[in-house]
């Protein structure tokens, strides 16, 4: 591959080249990529199209193009993802966080805005992106968070230390809700969904590169919520709320089992597609 050592047409070439290999954020990957070896931005674009970009430079860029091209996603390339404005760090044991998933962190500030909870519980923490952007706009609430990986925590814990959160982060490894003695007024969730034989269908940027664990969700795809549900039980305060995140087509299955769990349903919201992303529950008498 030979790239043009300029700017504006190493910009153009590189958005073409991903365009062209079916990759639907293109443009923005393609900014990335450049922005990372050579520290110009969309500004430079327009206000300095013809900057010189080195033949090392230019180099690591073209490593990291056939990279993307192979299907590798530019946030598991650099080992970072913006959520919720703060940039969290990835490992190969934790899911790279969706936009889709903001939307939990927006509903739940929103509905507890005139009353802050004073912990928060996450169930599956992963990078710790739900957790810790809520943390840091509750600046008074503790967070509680567990995951079954070793290494999710691990990697969840340096976020929570970069990100100024971690005397208020408190994060083991476990199985959902399991020897955890205290209640909370707010707990979300984030879980593995994906039924067992689709995973297969997930395209190679998911299914290549984020872990199983984090992904499949049994055979129909709702085991985590069994768990989750029946550990809530006890873990929900009364007048507490939870918000879970489902699958694009799990909303009526999921309220089914809420349902059965004794618990109340009291909204489901969607995501700025319009697809039922998170549901909000309760014990049922709030």
């Amino acid at each position: 591959m030979s790239l043009p050592n300029r700017l504006t047409p190493l910009y153009h070439h590189l958005r073409h080249s991903f365009w062209s290999a079916g990759i639907e954020t293109a443009d923005l990957d393609a900014r990335i990529i450049i922005r990372y070896h050579t520290q110009l931005d969309w500004g430079d674009l327009i206000t300095n199209p013809d900057a010189k970009i080195s033949p090392s430079k230019l180099a690591r860029i073209e490593f990291d193009v056939e990279r993307r091209l192979s299907g590798e996603p530019v946030s598991r390339i650099y080992n970072t993802r913006e959520f919720w404005g703060l940039d969290f760090q990835l490992c190969p044991d934790t899911l790279d966080p969706r936009p889709d998933t903001e939307t939990l962190v927006e509903i739940a500030l929103d509905r507890l805005a005139g009353k802050p909870p004073e912990r928060i519980l996450d169930m599956g923490v992963g990078t710790g992106c739900i957790l810790i952007s809520l943390l840091n706009d509750w600046e008074r609430a503790e967070g509680y968070g567990m995951d079954k990986s070793f290494g999710a925590i691990r990697m969840a814990t340096s976020n929570a230390q970069r990100l100024g959160v971690a005397d208020r982060c408190h994060l083991w490894v476990g199985s959902w809700g399991e020897a955890l003695g205290l209640t909370f007024p707010l707990i979300v969730s984030n879980p593995p969904y994906i039924p067992v034989a689709a995973i297969e269908s997930l395209s190679r940027e998911v299914r290549n590169h984020d872990p199983i664990l984090a992904l499949a969700g049994g055979p129909d795809g709702l085991d985590a919520f069994r768990s989750i549900l029946t550990e809530m039980k006890r873990l929900l305060d009364r007048e507490g709320l939870a918000f879970l995140e489902i699958g694009y087509d799990q909303r009526d299955d999921v309220l089914r089992l809420v349902e059965e769990s004794g618990f109340r349903v009291k909204d489901v919201h969607p995501d700025l597609a319009g697809v039922p992303r998170v549901v909000e529950i309760s014990h049922g008498d709030n």
